[in-house]
């Protein structure tokens, strides 16, 4: 058996790892590189394999850092089956098409500039990879992949349908457990249920996210959150959260309901979610009770729905989105994108950053040189659609709703696994890495770098 690692090895972007067993090629995710400015080239490289040599694709969740290449490997000659638990396949199919229209706008955008460059995949490239989703993955339900390997999906507690995979290799008679963790949620979330690893692991590939931290309690910042909400509305301004549509805007929703109901914010709070992506993936959710907990579940289509407000609209149209900027007092804008690269919510920053009476409420992780970080850093003014507009508004990071594990969680979710006699610590920054390991007592770990191989 090889293993070799041909994406997040150094870096928390670009999952992609390949096992080579029983004469089967393997691969486990599929991702996306991001954050870098050369991102249209490190994802057009050689992904360190021929793609056509590639047997099945197991793919964690739907997160574009774990399936964001997956048209691009089909384009380049891969044709074997991917298979997924039926939530991660319905957001994937999202999350690519999404994906594709930005790549064809990104290439349109460079040929005005005088570039040549075509968009790294376009949309029919992403419905032609959809063409090869086939058999659906159950929680705990092992399927045969042939050759004396079975592939058993766990719940990771991280986005809707998201998995860790445990491949079982028979070999003369003896069977080895591999373990990829995918991105691990942390122990205490609103909507899905906590991580759920196997045991008996003996090899453990493993994400190191946050390895070196943990997050402040889920506590502490839900109290923050609705004390900034209902703060800015008392003064009489808008609150504006730039949102991830994956996971963060269904969670902000129950948040949002939670303090309607206890009396932490107003009964009749008008919220718009002003995201497509982001209301596409709220109806997928309705989808999938049976991955979220049971009391969750249970709610939904209820009175007391966790993902329904008073209030709530739904902004699908941009003629709708546009009519918003008038709303000068006591609105709730949940718009993306989550590090305001792009999408609907720079137009209501652009609307809402000079008053002092408004807030911008942060809730997830800004990379560097995203107009996020420039205004969480500090900025007393940015640049939005040619104009040079101050920053007034009151503004707020919460950093506790991450849908990564943290320090703690990850030492405890790998401690769940037995005792594996080697661990590959993956999806994390060089700090993280070293940090878990060192959590871990350092025994039989490994970290290894893009396209290294590993013989098993």
């Amino acid at each position: 058996m090889r293993l070799s690692f041909h994406g997040a090895a150094g870096g928390v972007t670009g999952s992609c790892h390949l096992l080579a067993a029983k004469g089967k090629r393997i691969l486990i995710d599929c991702g996306m590189f991001q954050g870098g400015r050369e991102l249209h080239e490190e994802n057009a490289d050689d992904f360190g394999f021929d793609p056509a040599s590639i047997d099945l694709l197991l793919l964690t969740h739907a997160h574009l850092d774990h399936c964001g290449r997956i048209p691009l490997l089909v384009k380049q000659g891969f044709s074997g089956e991917i298979i997924c638990t039926a939530a991660t396949r319905d957001l994937t199919r999202l999350v690519l098409l999404d994906s594709a229209h930005i790549h064809e706008e990104e290439a349109r955008r460079r040929q005005r500039h005088g570039g040549g460059q075509g968009p790294l995949y376009d949309r029919v490239d992403a419905l032609d990879s959809l063409e090869q989703f086939g058999r659906v993955a159950r929680y705990g339900k092992p399927i045969d992949l042939g050759g004396g390997i079975l592939a058993t999906w766990h719940d990771a507690g991280h986005i809707l349908g998201s998995a860790s995979i445990s491949l079982d290799v028979t070999e003369a008679g003896q069977t080895k457990r591999i373990l990829f963790s995918g991105d691990i949620g942390p122990s205490v979330r609103p909507l899905l249920n906590e991580p759920q690893p196997p045991r008996d692991v003996d090899i453990v590939v493993m994400e190191s996210t946050y390895g070196d931290r943990d997050h402040r309690s889920m506590e502490s910042s839900v109290v923050e959150f609705h004390d900034a909400v209902r703060e800015t509305i008392a003064r009489g301004g808008n609150v504006v959260i730039p949102t991830f549509a994956l996971e963060r805007a269904q969670e902000l929703l129950y948040f949002l309901r939670e303090g309607m109901t206890s009396g932490e914010l107003p009964k009749y709070l008008r919220v718009f979610l002003d995201s497509p992506m982001a209301i596409s993936a709220t109806r997928i959710y309705r989808r999938h009770p049976d991955d979220m907990k049971p009391e969750i579940a249970a709610r939904l289509g209820q009175r007391t729905d966790p993902l329904d407000l008073p209030e709530l609209e739904f902004v699908e149209e941009a003629s709708e989105s546009i009519a918003l900027n008038t709303i000068r007092s006591g609105g709730v804008f949940l718009a993306g994108s989550g590090m305001c690269t792009g999408g609907r919510v720079r137009h209501h920053l652009r609307h809402n950053l000079g008053h002092e009476d408004c807030s911008v409420i942060f809730v997830g992780f800004a990379a560097e040189g995203t107009l996020a970080r420039i205004i969480i850093d500090g900025a007393r003014s940015v640049r939005l659609f040619g104009s040079e507009i101050p920053v007034r508004a009151r503004i707020h990071t919460i950093n506790g709703f991450s849908a990564h594990a943290g320090r703690s969680d990850l030492i405890a979710w790998h401690k769940r696994t037995g005792n594996p006699a080697r661990t590959f610590l993956v999806h994390g920054e060089e700090a993280g890495r070293k940090a878990l390991s060192e959590g871990l007592g350092n025994k039989g770990i490994e970290m290894p770098v893009l396209h290294q191989r590993y013989d098993l």
